[in-house]
């Protein structure tokens, strides 16, 4: 443990849920996004003195939780344990209109690419600007405008989200 452990531990503190949410928002499940972060933050801890020196430590954060979550995708997941009887199903209340567009939401960025679902993820629920997300990117902030733009046009066309706006939100058609 060197001198900054404090530094270390605030920066992980505030860090950690908004890295769980943004790992959800990129397709990993809850269990996955907390081990995702976790594995961003170690990695962080590892490199304190670059991330503390670095001009933007937060989206260096963002920028590890992103190469992260990528590299889990490439590796081949072994931990499936099938049994021979299945669990009786959860009885669930009746979902609300949040719990749907939650769903809807999720689904939709699901149907992105994995480049228009990153700058989704990263400009708006992470808040980065164009230039932050371009350096947690390591692409020229036009090709997140870019990316960002047709993004939006690809979640404002998806007929899912449409069908649960409320009618004043609807565009005239």
């Amino acid at each position: 443990m060197g001198r900054d452990d404090e530094g270390f531990r605030s920066f992980a503190a505030a860090r950690y849920g908004p890295l769980v949410r943004a790992a959800v928002l990129l397709g990993c499940s809850r269990p996955d996004a907390e081990d995702a972060a976790q594995d961003a933050l170690s990695r962080c801890f590892a490199a304190w003195s670059r991330v503390r020196a670095a001009d933007d430590p937060e989206a260096y954060a963002y920028r590890v939780l992103v190469n992260g979550v990528a590299r889990g995708r490439r590796r081949r997941w072994r931990g499936e344990v099938p049994h021979a009887e299945l669990p009786e199903p959860a009885r669930r209340p009746d979902p609300e209109p949040d719990i749907l567009l939650r769903t809807a939401v999720g689904a939709a960025l699901g149907r992105l690419s994995r480049e228009h679902r990153q700058v989704v993820v990263l400009r708006f629920f992470a808040d980065l600007g164009e230039r932050r997300t371009a350096d947690v990117l390591g692409v020229p902030p036009g090709t997140v405008k870019s990316r960002t733009a047709r993004a939006i046009a690809l979640l404002a066309a998806d007929p899912a989200l449409a069908d649960l706006l409320p009618t004043a939100e609807k565009e005239p058609g």
